[in-house]
């Protein structure tokens, strides 16, 4: 029992020894040791290290890049427009001992830090340009000026500023609603120019359709009425040649056709019997 006892004892001691004179680092992080309130060292290998204990302390910093949202603010354009720029800034831990002693090793320090300096110069920037060229495609190229002024305050502190974006740039409430209303008041006079515009163009395309129609009717009649007279003229023609070729013949048939259409109907034809049209008639009721 007592050697069970020994030896609980001594791994205890053995794990507080450990946890006193060692630290571990990995790779996300780095370890600044702090003697006296004086940074002695600055660990920034991932592993196992030793320290004093009771004498020195371990302070870890991020060695990540780090994403921060600054805080949406009101800035104003070369136009008097009031916008809301809501943006981000991607930064990392460049020199420890600087952030360290600038910030006391807190992120939130840093990002105090961040958000004053990146939004001072994103506010002088943007008052240079009007709001339709921030919202624009050149705001990218504002936005790298911004990130290029604040970086080197920025490093004083210890900080790499990587890049500053805006997700988004708002304009107030207020102003919203007026530049809406305007926005809307405008696209309808568009549309109702762009209507009467489309009506214009349909009564030019309905009348110059109605005048090709009447073109081409007239030009039909006139086709018509051409074909139609030569029909005739050739029907005289065809009819002066069968004269020609016999003429008591072609009178006999003429004479047959009238029959024809003359007593195909319920008419009553009166007539005296020294009528020319009984003629052949009269011979076959004689024969």
């Amino acid at each position: 029992m007592k050697t069970l006892i020994a030896f609980v004892a001594i791994v205890l001691v053995a794990v507080i020894g450990f946890n006193l004179f060692t630290f571990t680092v990995d790779e996300t992080r780095t370890a600044v040791v702090i003697q006296l309130g004086n940074i002695v060292r600055i660990v920034e290998e991932p592993g196992l290290n030793l320290k004093i204990p009771f004498v020195q302390s371990i302070t870890y910093l991020e060695d990540r890049i780090l994403n921060y949202d600054i805080q949406p603010h009101e800035v104003l354009t070369s136009d008097q427009e009031r916008m809301v720029i809501d943006n981000y800034a991607i930064w990392r831990i460049e020199n420890p001992r600087l952030f360290l002693e600038s910030t006391g090793g807190r992120l939130v320090g840093g990002q105090s830090k961040i958000d004053e300096i990146v939004y001072s110069d994103l506010r002088n920037i943007l008052a240079k340009h009007t709001l339709e060229e921030i919202v624009s495609e050149k705001r990218a190229e504002y936005l790298r000026v911004v990130t290029e002024l604040s970086r080197p305050k920025l490093s004083e502190f210890g900080i790499n500023l990587i890049d500053v974006r805006i997700k988004r740039a708002d304009l107030p409430t207020e102003i919203e609603q007026a530049v809406f209303s305007r926005m809307r008041s405008e696209r309808e006079r568009i549309a109702a120019q762009l209507r009467a515009e489309g009506e214009e163009q349909a009564r030019q395309i309905t009348s110059n359709a109605d005048k090709e129609v009447e073109i081409i009717l007239a030009d039909a009649n006139k086709d018509a009425e051409r074909v139609r007279g030569e029909g005739d003229a050739r029907a005289l023609e065809v009819y002066a040649e069968a004269y020609n070729q016999d003429p008591v013949f072609y009178r006999f048939w003429r004479t047959l056709e009238a029959y024809r259409v003359a007593l195909a109907s319920d008419t009553t034809i009166v007539l005296t019997t020294e009528s020319d049209f009984l003629e052949f008639l009269d011979g076959m009721i004689d024969d």
